[in-house]
Protein backbone atom coordinates (compact mmCIF):
# COMPACT_ATOMS: atom_id res chain seq x y z
CA UNK A 1 0.00 0.00 0.00
CA UNK A 2 1.43 3.35 -0.81
CA UNK A 3 0.10 4.67 2.64
CA UNK A 4 3.12 1.97 4.19
CA UNK A 5 5.85 3.54 1.85
CA UNK A 6 5.14 7.30 2.64
CA UNK A 7 4.73 6.18 6.48
CA UNK A 8 8.06 4.94 5.82
CA UNK A 9 9.35 8.25 4.32
CA UNK A 10 7.64 10.45 7.23
CA UNK A 11 9.47 8.35 10.30
CA UNK A 12 12.75 8.84 8.06
CA UNK A 13 12.65 12.50 7.77
CA UNK A 14 11.41 12.07 11.73
CA UNK A 15 14.09 9.82 13.04
CA UNK A 16 16.73 12.24 11.59
CA UNK A 17 15.68 14.85 13.73
CA UNK A 18 15.08 12.91 16.53
CA UNK A 19 19.31 11.62 15.35
CA UNK A 20 20.51 15.02 15.53
CA UNK A 21 18.53 17.02 17.85
CA UNK A 22 18.68 14.34 20.84
CA UNK A 23 15.19 13.87 21.28
CA UNK A 24 13.00 10.70 20.92
CA UNK A 25 9.20 11.70 21.00
CA UNK A 26 8.04 8.83 20.34
CA UNK A 27 9.85 8.06 17.18
CA UNK A 28 12.34 5.20 16.86
CA UNK A 29 11.61 4.51 13.44
CA UNK A 30 13.96 2.65 11.12
CA UNK A 31 13.15 2.28 7.24
CA UNK A 32 13.29 -1.08 7.47
CA UNK A 33 10.54 -1.13 9.87
CA UNK A 34 7.59 -3.08 9.72
CA UNK A 35 3.82 -2.44 9.21
CA UNK A 36 3.32 -3.43 12.77
CA UNK A 37 5.83 -2.05 14.24
CA UNK A 38 4.62 1.81 12.25
CA UNK A 39 1.59 0.67 13.53
CA UNK A 40 2.55 0.33 17.23
CA UNK A 41 4.56 3.48 16.76
CA UNK A 42 1.32 5.57 15.55
CA UNK A 43 -0.89 4.08 18.87
CA UNK A 44 1.89 5.59 21.20
CA UNK A 45 1.72 8.80 19.31
CA UNK A 46 -1.68 8.77 19.80
CA UNK A 47 -1.37 8.38 23.33
CA UNK A 48 0.26 12.01 23.92
CA UNK A 49 -2.70 13.56 21.78
CA UNK A 50 -4.54 14.76 24.76
CA UNK A 51 -1.47 16.11 26.43
CA UNK A 52 -0.39 17.92 23.34
CA UNK A 53 -4.08 19.38 22.87
CA UNK A 54 -4.38 20.21 26.20
CA UNK A 55 -0.42 22.40 25.99
CA UNK A 56 -1.77 23.93 22.94
CA UNK A 57 -5.07 24.63 24.30
CA UNK A 58 -3.49 26.30 27.47
CA UNK A 59 -1.08 28.48 25.04
CA UNK A 60 -3.57 29.44 22.84
CA UNK A 61 -6.49 30.57 25.40
CA UNK A 62 -3.56 32.55 26.92
CA UNK A 63 -2.86 34.51 23.67
CA UNK A 64 -6.14 35.44 23.78
CA UNK A 65 -7.23 36.01 27.67
CA UNK A 66 -8.13 39.19 27.65
CA UNK A 67 -7.26 40.82 24.28
CA UNK A 68 -7.79 44.10 24.46
CA UNK A 69 -5.22 45.84 22.82
CA UNK A 70 -4.65 46.27 18.30
CA UNK A 71 -2.60 43.23 17.11
CA UNK A 72 -3.25 44.64 13.25
CA UNK A 73 -4.62 44.44 9.75
CA UNK A 74 -5.45 41.06 9.70
CA UNK A 75 -6.38 41.54 5.86
CA UNK A 76 -2.84 42.55 4.95
CA UNK A 77 -2.28 39.04 5.51
CA UNK A 78 -2.29 36.39 2.71
CA UNK A 79 -4.21 33.17 4.47
CA UNK A 80 -3.28 31.23 1.26
CA UNK A 81 -5.99 29.27 1.35
CA UNK A 82 -7.21 29.48 -2.18
CA UNK A 83 -7.53 26.75 -4.87
CA UNK A 84 -6.60 26.01 -8.43
CA UNK A 85 -3.46 24.89 -6.22
CA UNK A 86 -1.91 22.35 -9.74
CA UNK A 87 -0.43 19.18 -9.12
CA UNK A 88 2.77 20.34 -6.31
CA UNK A 89 1.90 21.88 -3.14
CA UNK A 90 4.14 23.45 -0.96
CA UNK A 91 2.33 22.94 2.23
CA UNK A 92 3.62 25.40 5.61
CA UNK A 93 2.44 24.15 8.49
CA UNK A 94 2.84 26.98 11.95
CA UNK A 95 0.66 26.69 15.34
CA UNK A 96 -0.18 30.15 14.51
CA UNK A 97 -0.83 33.58 16.10
CA UNK A 98 -3.52 35.86 16.59
CA UNK A 99 -1.20 39.18 16.53
CA UNK A 100 -1.99 39.85 12.64
CA UNK A 101 0.67 41.87 12.05
CA UNK A 102 3.35 39.41 13.81
CA UNK A 103 1.57 36.48 11.62
CA UNK A 104 2.25 38.72 8.13
CA UNK A 105 5.89 39.45 9.66
CA UNK A 106 7.22 35.97 10.47
CA UNK A 107 4.79 33.36 9.17
CA UNK A 108 3.79 35.02 5.91
CA UNK A 109 7.67 36.27 5.26
CA UNK A 110 8.41 32.37 5.68
CA UNK A 111 6.10 31.51 3.26
CA UNK A 112 6.59 34.59 0.95
CA UNK A 113 10.26 32.83 0.81
CA UNK A 114 9.58 29.75 0.17
CA UNK A 115 7.53 30.76 -3.00
CA UNK A 116 9.88 32.88 -4.49
CA UNK A 117 12.32 29.32 -3.96
CA UNK A 118 9.98 27.07 -5.22
CA UNK A 119 8.24 28.74 -8.42
CA UNK A 120 6.62 25.38 -9.28
CA UNK A 121 5.17 24.79 -6.45
CA UNK A 122 1.81 26.57 -4.90
CA UNK A 123 2.69 27.74 -1.19
CA UNK A 124 -0.58 27.01 0.63
CA UNK A 125 -0.96 27.40 4.62
CA UNK A 126 -2.11 24.97 7.85
CA UNK A 127 -2.09 26.49 11.30
CA UNK A 128 -2.74 23.52 13.63
CA UNK A 129 -4.21 25.60 16.72
CA UNK A 130 -8.12 25.60 16.03
CA UNK A 131 -8.23 27.97 18.67
CA UNK A 132 -6.04 30.31 17.24
CA UNK A 133 -7.55 29.67 13.59
CA UNK A 134 -11.30 30.45 15.60
CA UNK A 135 -10.48 33.46 17.07
CA UNK A 136 -9.09 35.13 13.78
CA UNK A 137 -12.33 33.79 11.82
CA UNK A 138 -14.44 35.90 14.83
CA UNK A 139 -12.66 38.58 15.88
CA UNK A 140 -11.70 39.94 12.22
CA UNK A 141 -13.74 37.60 9.67
CA UNK A 142 -10.50 35.94 8.37
CA UNK A 143 -10.48 32.07 7.40
CA UNK A 144 -7.44 29.98 7.48
CA UNK A 145 -7.58 26.24 7.14
CA UNK A 146 -6.69 23.43 9.68
CA UNK A 147 -4.06 21.04 8.64
CA UNK A 148 -6.93 18.41 8.25
CA UNK A 149 -9.01 21.26 5.62
CA UNK A 150 -5.64 22.15 4.09
CA UNK A 151 -5.00 18.40 3.29
CA UNK A 152 -8.29 17.81 2.29
CA UNK A 153 -7.98 21.17 -0.28
CA UNK A 154 -5.31 19.70 -1.95
CA UNK A 155 -7.07 16.69 -2.38
CA UNK A 156 -9.58 18.33 -3.55
CA UNK A 157 -7.59 20.09 -6.16
CA UNK A 158 -6.04 17.01 -7.61
CA UNK A 159 -2.66 17.40 -6.35
CA UNK A 160 -0.02 15.16 -6.81
CA UNK A 161 3.03 15.98 -5.26
CA UNK A 162 2.66 17.23 -1.93
CA UNK A 163 5.57 18.92 0.41
CA UNK A 164 5.08 20.03 3.90
CA UNK A 165 7.03 22.00 5.67
CA UNK A 166 6.55 22.70 9.25
CA UNK A 167 7.75 25.96 10.78
CA UNK A 168 8.16 24.27 14.50
CA UNK A 169 11.26 24.74 16.30
CA UNK A 170 12.02 21.80 17.44
CA UNK A 171 11.23 18.07 16.31
CA UNK A 172 8.51 17.46 19.71
CA UNK A 173 5.34 16.15 20.04
CA UNK A 174 3.55 18.74 17.42
CA UNK A 175 5.98 17.85 14.81
CA UNK A 176 4.91 13.88 15.47
CA UNK A 177 1.17 14.59 15.16
CA UNK A 178 1.53 16.47 12.50
CA UNK A 179 3.39 13.86 10.58
CA UNK A 180 0.50 11.53 11.98
CA UNK A 181 -2.43 13.49 10.31
CA UNK A 182 -0.58 13.74 6.93
CA UNK A 183 0.06 9.85 6.94
CA UNK A 184 -3.73 9.88 6.99
CA UNK A 185 -3.53 11.31 3.84
CA UNK A 186 -0.94 9.98 2.08
CA UNK A 187 -3.26 7.83 0.03
CA UNK A 188 -4.67 11.08 -2.17
CA UNK A 189 -1.41 11.62 -3.43
CA UNK A 190 1.18 10.34 -5.62
CA UNK A 191 4.18 11.31 -3.46
CA UNK A 192 4.50 13.12 -0.33
CA UNK A 193 7.42 14.71 2.10
CA UNK A 194 7.52 16.14 5.22
CA UNK A 195 10.11 18.92 5.58
CA UNK A 196 12.24 19.05 8.89
CA UNK A 197 11.95 21.83 11.83
CA UNK A 198 14.12 24.79 12.21
CA UNK A 199 16.65 23.32 15.07
CA UNK A 200 17.45 19.77 13.87
CA UNK A 201 20.72 19.29 12.84
CA UNK A 202 23.99 20.49 14.03
CA UNK A 203 24.59 22.77 11.17
CA UNK A 204 21.24 24.51 11.80
CA UNK A 205 21.89 25.38 15.33
CA UNK A 206 25.13 26.96 14.08
CA UNK A 207 23.30 28.76 11.40
CA UNK A 208 20.68 30.07 14.04
CA UNK A 209 23.18 31.33 16.63
CA UNK A 210 24.81 32.89 13.63
CA UNK A 211 21.60 35.10 12.61
CA UNK A 212 20.23 35.52 16.25
CA UNK A 213 23.94 36.86 17.38
CA UNK A 214 24.55 38.67 13.95
CA UNK A 215 20.90 40.47 14.20
CA UNK A 216 22.30 41.80 18.22
CA UNK A 217 25.23 42.39 17.90
CA UNK A 218 24.89 46.75 18.47
CA UNK A 219 24.19 44.94 21.96
CA UNK A 220 27.10 42.77 22.63
CA UNK A 221 29.00 46.01 24.56
CA UNK A 222 30.66 43.45 27.04
CA UNK A 223 28.40 45.53 29.38
CA UNK A 224 24.85 43.86 28.34
CA UNK A 225 23.14 39.82 28.73
CA UNK A 226 21.40 38.96 25.77
CA UNK A 227 18.59 36.47 26.67
CA UNK A 228 16.48 34.67 24.44
CA UNK A 229 12.96 33.41 25.90
CA UNK A 230 11.91 30.23 24.39
CA UNK A 231 8.79 28.44 25.11
CA UNK A 232 9.16 25.27 26.79
CA UNK A 233 8.08 22.35 26.83
CA UNK A 234 7.80 18.94 29.24
CA UNK A 235 9.21 16.71 26.34
CA UNK A 236 12.84 15.52 25.66
CA UNK A 237 12.92 18.06 22.75
CA UNK A 238 13.32 20.66 25.49
CA UNK A 239 16.67 20.06 25.27
CA UNK A 240 17.20 22.07 22.48
CA UNK A 241 17.23 24.85 24.80
CA UNK A 242 20.15 23.64 26.57
CA UNK A 243 21.81 22.69 23.36
CA UNK A 244 21.40 26.14 22.07
CA UNK A 245 23.24 27.27 25.05
CA UNK A 246 26.00 25.10 25.17
CA UNK A 247 27.01 26.23 21.76
CA UNK A 248 26.79 29.93 22.43
CA UNK A 249 28.81 29.45 24.98
CA UNK A 250 31.42 27.26 23.39
CA UNK A 251 31.41 29.83 20.21
CA UNK A 252 32.23 32.78 22.51
CA UNK A 253 29.42 33.99 22.75
CA UNK A 254 29.52 33.90 27.19
CA UNK A 255 26.91 36.96 27.63
CA UNK A 256 24.15 34.95 25.80
CA UNK A 257 21.71 33.57 27.35
CA UNK A 258 18.67 30.82 26.88
CA UNK A 259 15.36 30.29 29.04
CA UNK A 260 12.30 29.40 28.56
CA UNK A 261 8.61 30.04 29.82
CA UNK A 262 7.00 26.86 30.62
CA UNK A 263 9.96 24.62 31.38
CA UNK A 264 13.78 24.41 32.35
CA UNK A 265 15.45 26.86 32.28
CA UNK A 266 13.11 29.05 33.21
CA UNK A 267 13.65 33.04 34.42
CA UNK A 268 14.89 32.67 37.76
CA UNK A 269 17.93 29.97 36.38
CA UNK A 270 18.55 32.84 33.55
CA UNK A 271 18.45 35.64 35.96
CA UNK A 272 21.12 33.75 38.13
CA UNK A 273 22.97 33.43 35.39
CA UNK A 274 22.89 37.20 34.71
CA UNK A 275 23.27 38.18 37.98
CA UNK A 276 26.48 36.07 37.96
CA UNK A 277 28.12 38.30 35.62
CA UNK A 278 29.10 41.85 35.49
CA UNK A 279 26.34 43.37 33.22
CA UNK A 280 24.65 46.65 33.94
CA UNK A 281 21.75 46.01 31.24
CA UNK A 282 19.95 43.26 29.36
CA UNK A 283 18.30 42.62 26.05
CA UNK A 284 15.40 40.69 25.79
CA UNK A 285 14.57 38.49 23.18
CA UNK A 286 12.06 35.82 22.14
CA UNK A 287 13.22 32.45 21.05
CA UNK A 288 10.38 31.67 19.35
CA UNK A 289 9.07 32.00 15.34
CA UNK A 290 6.35 34.43 16.39
CA UNK A 291 6.22 37.56 18.74
CA UNK A 292 2.64 36.75 20.12
CA UNK A 293 1.56 36.78 23.25
CA UNK A 294 4.70 35.38 25.31
CA UNK A 295 7.01 37.94 23.64
CA UNK A 296 4.59 40.53 24.10
CA UNK A 297 3.58 40.14 27.99
CA UNK A 298 5.26 37.44 29.50
CA UNK A 299 8.46 38.31 27.93
CA UNK A 300 7.78 42.33 27.22
CA UNK A 301 4.86 43.23 29.94
CA UNK A 302 4.71 45.29 32.58
CA UNK A 303 3.25 42.89 35.04
CA UNK A 304 5.03 41.97 38.07
CA UNK A 305 6.15 38.38 37.11
CA UNK A 306 7.31 39.48 33.19
CA UNK A 307 10.70 38.70 32.20
CA UNK A 308 11.13 42.74 31.94
CA UNK A 309 10.04 43.97 34.92
CA UNK A 310 11.79 40.71 36.72
CA UNK A 311 15.23 42.16 35.52
CA UNK A 312 14.23 45.97 36.13
CA UNK A 313 13.50 45.32 40.08
CA UNK A 314 16.87 43.35 39.88
CA UNK A 315 18.44 46.70 39.06
CA UNK A 316 19.45 46.18 35.05
CA UNK A 317 18.33 48.47 32.12
CA UNK A 318 16.52 46.29 30.09
CA UNK A 319 15.49 46.56 26.30
CA UNK A 320 12.94 44.44 24.65
CA UNK A 321 12.86 43.04 20.98
CA UNK A 322 9.58 42.22 20.43
CA UNK A 323 10.51 40.29 17.46
CA UNK A 324 9.95 36.86 16.19
CA UNK A 325 12.83 34.44 14.94
CA UNK A 326 10.26 34.11 11.67
CA UNK A 327 11.22 37.93 10.83
CA UNK A 328 14.40 37.41 10.18
CA UNK A 329 15.67 36.47 6.24
CA UNK A 330 18.21 34.15 7.62
CA UNK A 331 15.77 32.11 9.84
CA UNK A 332 13.33 32.06 6.34
CA UNK A 333 16.39 30.93 4.80
CA UNK A 334 17.06 27.73 7.03
CA UNK A 335 13.39 27.24 6.35
CA UNK A 336 13.57 27.13 2.62
CA UNK A 337 16.45 24.91 2.51
CA UNK A 338 14.58 22.52 4.79
CA UNK A 339 12.22 22.77 1.94
CA UNK A 340 13.94 22.27 -0.63
CA UNK A 341 15.69 18.92 1.16
CA UNK A 342 11.71 17.56 1.29
CA UNK A 343 11.34 18.53 -2.23
CA UNK A 344 14.45 17.04 -3.51
CA UNK A 345 13.49 13.40 -2.14
CA UNK A 346 10.68 13.15 -3.87
CA UNK A 347 11.11 11.34 -6.75
CA UNK A 348 11.96 12.49 -10.28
Amino acid sequence: MRLNKLAVVFAAAALSAVMVAGCSGGQKESAAESEAETSSKTTEAETTAEETTMAETTAAAEEMDGENYDTGDASRDNVRNQDEIGENELMVVSFGTSYNDNRRLTIGAIEEAIEKAFPDYSVRRGFTSQIIIDHVKTRDNIAIDNVGEALARAEKNGVKNLVIQPTHLMNGLEYTDLVNEVAEYSDAFDQVAVGQPLLTSEDDFKAVIKVITEATAQYDDGETAICFMGHGTEAESNQVYAKMQEMLTAAGYKNYYVGTVEAAPGLDDVLAMVQAGDYKSVVLEPLMIVAGDHANNDMAGDEEDSWKTTFENAGYEVTCLVRGLGEMEGIQQIFVEHARAAVDSLAK
